[in-house]
């Protein structure tokens, strides 16, 4: 008697072309899409986000499904948020077909995910997704924002957009992502992904970054919008000192030196060598 083994459900290199040419599909730069072609890769990306059976999972951009199908292979339920109309119609049939066991755990929203307010299915409690190239990073914090119980996130995004995310002060890199990022988690490299696993192949390398939500929020009396004002503000001008950078958000350099000075911040330091816990020092000293 001969036994046969089992078919990988995952999507290779022919599986992904075949997709698009029966879809009449072709990657667009207008929506930064450069599908994942290699189920190794997905299987690693999988591996580092420690998907497991216990997880609902939120992917962004799934494009034909080729990180969608390893997501559900491990995760309790997967909802993938796509924006193309053509991509989020084939996607159901590609699950059911390829994973027919998990198709009822799968759930797709077709809107652009800057515009996602909720989701099906149970609350997300991770973030794992090739983000398009072009919206990485709002798409990124706009779900950490809208989405609290999702509690650890691995992003692929060009490199130069993961070293600038898990930056540290005094890196020349550190800017406005980096604190954003921080203000909703502990963030860090996960590794390096090559440009030949994509089709079509990008100029750039990308990334992985992984973070994990603070257990505790930063500790500040302000508001997410008025640490995030300074520090749109301080990185606006990044090459000035914090006095002059911060002049127009206090209404005089004056002003600005003051919150500086309360806040326990030199007024001649600049924005790029501050923690986002120093940042909302300072929108709480222009409070009082």
């Amino acid at each position: 008697m001969s036994t046969t083994e089992p078919q990988d459900p995952l999507l290779g290199a022919a599986d992904i072309r075949e997709l698009a040419a029966a879809l009449n599909v072709r990657p667009t730069k207008q929506r930064g899409q450069n599908f994942v072609i290699d189920a190794n890769t997905v299987r690693r990306i999988v591996r580092t986000a420690e998907v497991t059976g216990d997880d609902n999972v939120v992917e962004v951009g799934p494009g034909l499904g080729s990180l969608t199908l390893a997501l559900l292979d491990a995760a309790r339920h997967v909802t993938a948020v796509e924006i193309d109309d053509v991509l989020a119609a084939a996607l159901p049939a590609t699950i059911a077909a390829r994973l027919p066991a998990k198709k009822d755990a799968f759930d797709l929203v077709n809107i652009d995910a800057m515009q996602v307010t909720e989701l099906p299915g149970p609350p997300p409690t991770a973030l794992v997704a090739n983000l398009p190239y072009n919206v990485a990073v709002p798409v990124l914090l706009h779900m950490l924002d809208t989405f609290p119980t999702i509690e650890r996130t691995l992003v692929m995004v060009q490199a130069e957009v993961a070293d600038r995310l898990a930056a540290r002060p005094g890196n020349k890199v550190y800017g406005v992502p980096s604190v954003k990022a921080n203000w909703y988690a502990d963030v860090k490299r996960a590794g390096s992904i090559g440009r030949n696993v994509f089709w079509p192949a990008p100029n750039v390398d990308s990334g992985l970054v992984s973070l994990v939500r603070r257990t505790e929020p930063v500790a500040t009396t302000a508001t997410k919008a008025e640490v995030f004002a300074v520090v749109d503000a301080a990185f606006a001008q990044r090459r000035k000192t914090l006095r002059a950078a911060l002049a127009g958000w206090a209404g005089s350099a004056q002003a600005a030196e003051e919150a500086l000075v309360a806040a326990g911040v030199s007024p001649q330091a600049r924005g790029e060598a501050l923690t986002v816990e120093e940042f909302a020092r300072i929108a709480e000293a222009r409070q009082q």
